[in-house]
Formats: C-alpha cells, structure tokens, sequence
C-alpha cells in the first residue's frame, strides 16, 4: 500500500511539473517545435495577454524566444560576448561608458529580419541595460 502511494505522489508531482513547463498553447509550442529543432530545457512564461516566451538551450548555447498567442515568431534573443558585438556597436557603448562593468550582452533577432543588441550593466545596485542596432545607434536606455 506504502508502495502504491508513494508511485500515486510521484505521478501527481511529475504531472504538475510537466504542466508547469507547458503553459503556451499548443499551437505556439509546435510553431517552436519547427523553428527549433531539438532545443531543450524548455521552460515557457507568459509575457502578456498576447505573446509566450521559451528560455531554452539549443545547439549548446541559452536562447529565448518570444511567440505570439497564434504562433508566430518574434524575436530570438541568444548571449554572446562583448567582443562579438559589432565593432560600432562596441565603440559607441565604450565611448558613452567608460568603465562600465559589463554583466550581459544579448543578440536580438526579430521577426522583421532587424539585428539589436543588448547590454547590461551593473550600475551600484541595480541593472541598466542598453538596446543597439548594429549601426551603434543607441535605441533604448
């Protein structure tokens, strides 16, 4: 009996992880699916009323990916280093901050075949991050 109940609460807790892991729609999880073959570590958050996120790890590197509730894709976002940011991209964030300590860079693949990078900082206690293009033109801060 101590058996059988034991494999009941195991099955229960396995059930609710899996339904934890897979709160985007169907259809947004096959739209995923074909566009990224084999990714694994799939963990999916709501962003919105309208739009799912995968954080996930594919062909050895983290990447997320944002969809929309019907399934298209948005944007990739995948972390590189500072040094394979483009040459502008790195001049213009050295020029406006100078010493700064850099915590992440992000590469930022959209939909609408555009190219942005992102760059964190830690700023005392907090995170500053800055959006590019690959011009070097400072979108967002």
């Amino acid at each position: 009996m101590k058996k059988l109940l034991i494999v009941v609460l195991a099955l229960m807790l396995l059930g609710t992880f899996c339904f934890a892991q897979s709160k985007a729609p169907e259809k947004v999880v096959k739209a995923f699916q074909q566009k990224f073959e084999n990714a694994r570590l799939v963990k999916w958050d709501k962003e919105n009323d309208h739009e799912y996120e995968a954080s996930f790890k594919w062909k050895g590197e983290n990447h997320s990916a944002n969809f929309s509730d019907t399934g298209e894709w948005l944007e990739t976002e995948s972390t590189i280093t500072f040094n394979q940011l483009p040459e502008k991209v790195q001049m213009a964030f050295n020029n406006s901050h100078k010493g700064a300590v850099v915590k992440s860079v992000y590469k930022i693949e959209t939909s609408k075949k555009t190219l942005k990078y992102e760059i964190e900082i830690k700023e005392k206690h907090d995170t500053e991050e800055f959006l590019y293009d690959s011009n070097g033109t400072l979108l967002k801060s």
